[in-house]
Formats: structure tokens, sequence, C-alpha cells
């Protein structure tokens, strides 16, 4: 499908939709809906239905993290249309605290992609019958794909052969290994002198 076209299935559904599609914007050959956050379940309702969409595939749920914004999520959900053959993108802004309606009832596929939000970002989607974490491990600390998550995390987690269980320890980071000159092995380091160097034969 072209951009014009693309664009004039944008408006038509922006219109059919007000106060749940708030905008949309065509790039990359790709039809993108800014929706509202509640209103989530009636857009991917009329998607999939009506008959001038029939975006009957779901494809993905995600989310993307600018904690500079207020609200410092965009929920983005993916699907496809075999009968338009093209796919559609729909972006919602969430905080830590919007509880953003599940879609199962529309998308049962959507079971998985939603728990993975929850637990990689803290995106939290009311109605959905099993919300907990579905990646990181019991008793995690966190959601991993923040952009403020510490790289290193919060805990480190080993086996302990002694106790004979799977213990939980605050991350110690050893600093006595991390030095770096930043120059590749073909380039050679310049260091000074190391002991035994004089020994070394030097040709003319």
């Amino acid at each position: 499908m072209d951009d014009g076209k693309l664009d004039t299935l944008g408006q038509t559904i922006v219109a059919a939709l007000p106060g749940a599609a708030l905008g949309h914007s065509v790039a990359f050959d790709q039809l993108t809906l800014t929706v509202e956050a509640a209103k989530i379940v009636d857009v991917v309702r009329f998607l999939r239905d009506d008959p001038g969409c029939r975006f009957v595939n779901f494809t993905d749920v995600t989310a993307v993290d600018y904690p500079g914004r207020e609200n410092r999520f965009d929920v983005v959900y993916h699907l496809m249309s075999p009968t338009l053959n093209t796919r559609i993108r729909l972006k919602a802004e969430a905080s830590e605290t919007t509880q953003v309606p599940s879609i199962i009832d529309v998308f049962p596929g959507a079971d998985w992609f939603e728990r993975e939000a929850y637990d990689l970002y803290g995106v939290i989607f009311v109605g959905h019958p099993d919300m907990r974490r579905l990646l990181t491990d019991y008793g995690f600390d966190g959601h991993p794909l923040r952009k403020d998550f510490p790289l290193s995390g919060f805990v480190e987690v080993r086996y302990d052969d002694q106790e004979k269980r799977v213990v939980y320890e605050p991350v110690r980071l050893n600093q006595e290994f991390r030095k770096f000159d930043f120059l590749s092995p073909w380039e050679g380091a310049d260091y000074p002198v190391l002991p035994g160097d004089e020994k070394a034969e030097v040709k003319p």
C-alpha cells in the first residue's frame, strides 16, 4: 500500500475513533496511530472487525522507555491486515502508574507479550488474567529494560554448594582488574619498560 493510501486509511481510522485515536503518521511505508491508552481495547477491536481494516493478525506488544518524559513509556502494538496487505503500529503513552487495559479479550495471543512488557519495563496491564513476571527470576528487583536500570543489576544469583540452594547476594564490583588502555592488539601498547625487558636483545 502506497503512502497516499496509508494516509487516507489513517484519516479514516482517526475520524471513526474520536477520543481514542488521537492522530496518525506515515513513515517507512508503515502507518502509525497515536492512541489513548485507556481506550486501546476499543481501537484494536475496531481495527480487527471493521470491514475496511481487518487487522486480524496480532504481531507484538512492547514498550519504549523515555525516562525524561512525564509519561515515560510508549506502549507499542503491531498488527497486520492480510486483506489490505499492510501493517499498522499503535503507540500509547503511559507513566509508571498508568493502568493500560489488556487486549487479551480481543487478541488472546497478547498474553505473554503483555507479561513480558510488565516484566522488563514495568508497564501495568489491567484485566490480564496472570500478570506476573515472565523472563526474570523469582524475587527479581526492578525492570531491566528501563534506561535507568543499572547495568550490573542489584543482586547476583548463584548456587551455593554448601547450602545446597540458590542464594541472592548484593552485587559486588571488583575494581582491581578494571584498567583499560583502549588500544587494539595491532597498535601495540605504549607501556614503560617492564621487568625483564632489559634482557631482550635489541637489534640495530
